[in-house]
C-alpha cells in the first residue's frame, strides 16, 4: 500500500502584499480569442487537493495524482518538500484526518461521481505515519468484503480526534450489531477498540459527542419505517431518554449538531414551521426549542463550522447562489475582510495554522481552488499551491445562477452556462444536465462537480448548458425538498421540462436543438424525459441510470437492497408502500417503445450503486423497440461514474461527437 516518494518542490512562492492579486486573470480580449482547451485539461486530476493541517501547524496532508488516482502526500510547511505516502490505483484517498502530528487516517472511494464524492466499493479505514514507515488497515473496503463473499459491511466512521493523543480516535462502527452503531475508542497503531456505549437504543445510526467527547446524543431508526428517534443522556452513566421523534419524509424534524460550552444546551437544525432550516438552541432536559441562532430566508442552514483543533464554534455556511459564511467573532470578521480585499471576486475561507499564520482557500466559477498562507501580523499573502493551474480564466465560463419557476409554483435555485463568445440573440444548441441523487446537492457554485465539469466542456465547444436543481434537491428550502416525495417519475420530471422551456424563453436555447443528459438519477431522468417529452428533447445521454425500479431496490447485485431504511426512504420518494407495487410507467424499461430519439448510454462495469444489469435491461428493451442506443460505453474497473482520466476523455470525446451529430455543427437542421 505504501509508496514513499520525494515530491519536487512546490511552486515557487511569491509573497503578495495586501494590495490585490493578479493570480489567474485574463483580459476579455484574450478570452474571446481563446481556442477550446483540450479535453484532457478538464479531466486531469488536480495537482493538489484537500489540504489538512497537522495540529502543530507544521505539515499539510494533501492528495496528489499518482497511478491515475488521488493519493495521499504530506508537505513540510517550512521546507515546502513533500513525501507521497500511498499509491492506490483503484480508489481515491478521501476523508483525511490527522491524529496528532505524526499519523494520518483516511478512507477510500471515488472523488468524481454523479452525486459527489462517495465510497461505493471503497470505504474502509487506513492509517499511515507521516514518514511512511507505519501503515495499517483498520477496516476493510466494501470491495474486499464482496470479493470474500461477505454481504455485511462494518464501516468505521471517525467522529473525533482526541487532543493530546497521537494514537487514538473516536469512531462509530457496527461491530457487535450489523444494524446498529456503537461508539469506540480506536487505537490506530494496534487496531484495538474499546466500547464506549455499553447500553444504547436499538438501530442506532448517528452519534453526537459532547465537548468532553462523551457520546450523549444518538439518532435511532424505528424498524421498517422512515421514523427516527433522538435520544439523550445527562452523562455517560445515565440511561438514554427520548427527546424527539419525526418522519424524515415530512417537515418538522430536528437534527442535533453541536454541544454548547455548558455541555447541556444543544445547537440543532430544524424546519419545524419554517420555510428553511434554521439553527436553534435546544434544551434536551425539557425537550424544548429555544432561541433562533442563525437562519437564511431562502436556503437551509444544517451544519456548523468548528475549529478542527479546539472544536470551538466558528460560524455557519450558507450554500446559496454562492457559498457565504456567517462568522461569529469580530477577530474572524476582520481577517475575512482583509482576505476578501486581497482576493476579490472569489469565495474565500481561512483556517488558523499557528500563531499569526492562516491557510486561505479561494475559488470561483472561473478560478479553480487556490491556497495561500496569510501572515496576519505582516499582512502578506503568499501563494501555496493551486488545484488546477492549467485551467485559467480564459478556459472557463461564468456559472450563472437563476431561480427556476416550476409550473406548480416552486422557485428552485439553478445554474446555466453560455459560451464566452455568446452574443445576445443567438440561439444555441443546448444541453439540460440533470444531477444525480436525486436527493443530493451535487453542483454548487465554483465547486468542481460532475455537472459543472460537463457544462464547462460543452460551453467551451459552443453549447449552452442548464444545470437545474429540482424538487427534493436538499438545502433549497422546506417546500422545494418535501415536494419531491411521491413525485419520482412524475412532477420531478416536469421540473426538467420546465428548465428546458425556461432556456427557450430566455432566448439563448434553440427549441429544435435541445438534448438532455445526466448520470445516476440524472440518467434515469434522461430516459424518462425522452419518453415523456419527445417534442422537447431531441436526444439523450444517460449514465449509470436506474431503468427498472423494482429490480434496482431489490437486486442483490447492488448495495441498495441490503439497506432496509434506505429502501423505505426510496418507497416514500416513489410513493408506494411495497416495491412490488412500483408502477411500470415510472421505469424506463417499460417505456422503451416511446423513446424514438438518438440515445447514448455509459456505465461502469463494477458499479454497485446502479449495477450494469440495469444497463442490460434497458439495452434489450430498446433493441426490442427498434431503437437501439447509438453509443454504449461500458468501462471495466469503473464504478458509479468514471474515475480514470483516459476513460473520461473517451466518454466526452464520444459525447461531443454524439451531440455535434444530433444538435450541433454536424446536425441536419
Amino acid at each position: 500500500m505504501i509508496l514513499k516518494t520525494v515530491l519536487p518542490a512546490l511552486v515557487a512562492l511569491s509573497a503578495c502584499v495586501f494590495a490585490g492579486t493578479t493570480h489567474g486573470q485574463a483580459t476579455l480580449a484574450q478570452a474571446a480569442k481563446a481556442e477550446p482547451a483540450p479535453l484532457e485539461e478538464y479531466m486531469r486530476l488536480p495537482a493538489y487537493s484537500s489540504p489538512h493541517i497537522s495540529r502543530n501547524g507544521k505539515y499539510f496532508a494533501v492528495t496528489i495524482p499518482i497511478n491515475g488516482r488521488l493519493n495521499l502526500a504530506v508537505v513540510d510547511l517550512d521546507t515546502r518538500k513533500g513525501t507521497a505516502l500511498t499509491s492506490f490505483d483503484n480508489f481515491d484517498v478521501l476523508g483525511i484526518r490527522w491524529v496528532g502530528n505524526d499519523r494520518l487516517i483516511f478512507t477510500l472511494g471515488q472523488q468524481s461521481s454523479p452525486t459527489g464524492p462517495g465510497q461505493f466499493l471503497g470505504g474502509g479505514l487506513f492509517m499511515v505515519s507521516r514518514d511512511g514507515k507505519e501503515s495499517r488497515r483498520l477496516s476493510p473496503t466494501v470491495q474486499e468484503l464482496r470479493r470474500n463473499g461477505q454481504r455485511v459491511y462494518r464501516p468505521m466512521r471517525v467522529l473525533r480526534t482526541i487532543p493530546g493523543s497521537d494514537d487514538e480516535v473516536i469512531v462509530e462502527a457496527n461491530l457487535r450489531d450489523a444494524d446498529s452503531y456503537d461508539v469506540y475508542r480506536l487505537n490506530i497503531v494496534t487496531g484495538r477498540t474499546t466500547l464506549l456505549t455499553g447500553t444504547r437504543p436499538a438501530l442506532a445510526n448517528g452519534w453526537l459527542l459532547d465537548r468532553n467527547r462523551v457520546p450523549r446524543v444518538v439518532t435511532a431508526e424505528i424498524k421498517n419505517t422512515t421514523t427516527e428517534v433522538i435520544y439523550y443522556r445527562k452523562n455517560e452513566d445515565d440511561p438514554f431518554v427520548e427527546i424527539s421523534r419525526y418522519d424524515v419524509t415530512k417537515p418538522g424534524g430536528i437534527d442535533p449538531l453541536y454541544f454548547e460550552s455548558d455541555n447541556l444546551t444543544l445547537l440543532v437544525s430544524t424546519n419545524a414551521d419554517r420555510e428553511t432550516r434554521g439553527i436553534y438552541h435546544f434544551d434536551p432536559a425539557t425537550k424544548t426549542l429555544g432561541e433562533l441562532v442563525a437562519e437564511d430566508k431562502r436556503f437551509d442552514l444544517d451544519e456548523v463550522d468548528t475549529d478542527p483543533v479546539t472544536d470551538e464554534l466558528l460560524g455557519y455556511t450558507v450554500n446559496g447562489e454562492k457559498p457565504k459564511q456567517i462568522l461569529l467573532t469580530e477577530a474572524d470578521k476582520r481577517i475575512q475582510r482583509m482576505i476578501d480585499g486581497a482576493l476579490p471576486d472569489t469565495v474565500n475561507t481561512s483556517q488558523r495554522i499557528r500563531g499569526a499564520l492562516h491557510l486561505v482557500t479561494s475559488f470561483s466559477d472561473r478560478s479553480p481552488t487556490n491556497w495561500y498562507i496569510l501572515d496576519e501580523g505582516k499582512k502578506t499573502l503568499e501563494d501555496l499551491f493551486s488545484s488546477r493551474p492549467w485551467l485559467t480564466k480564459d478556459k472557463l465560463t461564468a456559472m450563472r445562477p437563476f431561480f427556476l419557476k416550476t409550473r406548480d409554483g416552486l422557485e428552485i435555485l439553478s445554474y446555466y452556462f453560455l459560451p464566452q463568445d455568446y452574443k445576445p440573440g443567438q440561439k444555441l444548441p443546448t444541453v439540460v444536465h440533470i444531477h444525480g441523487g436525486p436527493f443530493a446537492r451535487a453542483d454548487e457554485w465554483g465547486r468542481p462537480g460532475y455537472g459543472i465539469r460537463e457544462a464547462q466542456i460543452l460551453a467551451s465547444r459552443g453549447y449552452a448548458v442548464v444545470l437545474p436543481n429540482f424538487r427534493i434537491t436538499p438545502g433549497l428550502g422546506t417546500k422545494n425538498y418535501f415536494s419531491g416525495f411521491g413525485a419520482y417519475g412524475k412532477q420531478m420530471l416536469d421540473d426538467h421540462e420546465d428548465a428546458a422551456k425556461w432556456a427557450v424563453a430566455q432566448g439563448f436555447a434553440d427549441p429544435d436543438r435541445i438534448c438532455i443528459s445526466g448520470a445516476s438519477y440524472g440518467g434515469y431522468a434522461t430516459l424518462m424525459s425522452l419518453a415523456r417529452f419527445p417534442g422537447v428533447f431531441k436526444c439523450g445521454i444517460a449514465g449509470a441510470a436506474p431503468t427498472e425500479m423494482e429490480v434496482q431496490l431489490t437486486s442483490p447485485q447492488g448495495d441498495t437492497a441490503g439497506n432496509i431504511s434506505g429502501v423505505e426512504f426510496w418507497k416514500s420518494v416513489i410513493g408506494v408502500t411495497d416495491t412490488s407495487k412500483i408502477p411500470h410507467d415510472i421505469s424506463p424499461v417499460y417505456l422503451a417503445d416511446k423513446i424514438k430519439q438518438p440515445l447514448m448510454l455509459y456505465w461502469g462495469a463494477d458499479d454497485i450503486r446502479v449495477p450494469v444489469e440495469q444497463a442490460n435491461l434497458m439495452i434489450r428493451a430498446l433493441e426490442r423497440a427498434g431503437n437501439p442506443p447509438k453509443i454504449v460505453l461500458i468501462k471495466k474497473e469503473e464504478g458509479h461514474g468514471f474515475g480514470r482520466v483516459e476513460n473520461n476523455i473517451e466518454l466526452y470525446t464520444q459525447m461531443l461527437d454524439f451531440l455535434d451529430s444530433n444538435i450541433g455543427a454536424k446536425s441536419k437542421r
